[in-house]
């Protein structure tokens, strides 16, 4: 009978420490963060048209877009293509980057990490941030660039250029020209 009132106390025991462990609920730490922090909007592989009164003047790809409203901007990452277009929407250039940024409210862009530009005319940019004037329609970056054209390949930092790169200007160049005699 001992033996019984043992058995019976051991498990009123384990049933009480049972239900009082039970009782205590592990709760997650909670981090505060600003609705600016958080996008108000995510997509993945999708494309954005740029237009002016009804003309395309670029078509945005993007492996990941998301879009911050209270900050009025846009980032862009996992790979980037932007095909731009004159203002007869013909096709000047595609762009190519790891990552970016659009303003919302201007649609100026920017494009940074293995930027890379080829022209319908052949001309091939290399560097590593671009910022697109969304105005002008005009390129231009502080950093190193890198250009192929089929008669010159030139070198140097900073420029600025149409987007269709026929008309650039490279502020300290370096770099080789084929010229005819």
């Amino acid at each position: 009978m001992n033996g019984n009132r043992v058995g019976s106390s051991l498990t009123i025991v384990l049933l009480v420490l049972f239900l009082v462990a039970c009782e205590e609920k592990i709760r997650p730490s909670v981090v505060a963060v600003s609705q600016a922090e958080v996008p108000s909007q995510e997509s993945w592989n999708s494309t954005v048209t740029f237009t002016d009164s009804g003309k395309v003047k670029a078509i945005l790809w993007s492996g990941h877009i998301a879009s911050f409203s209270e900050r009025q901007y846009t980032h862009l990452s996992e790979s980037i293509h932007v095909d731009f277009f004159d203002e007869f929407e013909k096709h000047t250039s595609l762009l190519t980057a790891r990552r970016g940024k659009v303003n919302d409210r201007t649609q100026d862009f920017a494009a940074y990490e293995n930027v890379v530009v080829i022209s319908d005319s052949g001309t091939t940019l290399r560097t590593d941030s671009l910022f697109w004037d969304n105005a002008t329609r005009k390129i231009r970056t502080e950093a190193f660039v890198d250009i192929v054209s089929p008669t010159e390949h030139i070198m140097g930092h900073g420029m600025i250029s149409d987007q269709g790169l026929k008309k650039y200007t490279i502020f300290k160049v370096t770099g080789q020209a084929v010229t005819r005699d």
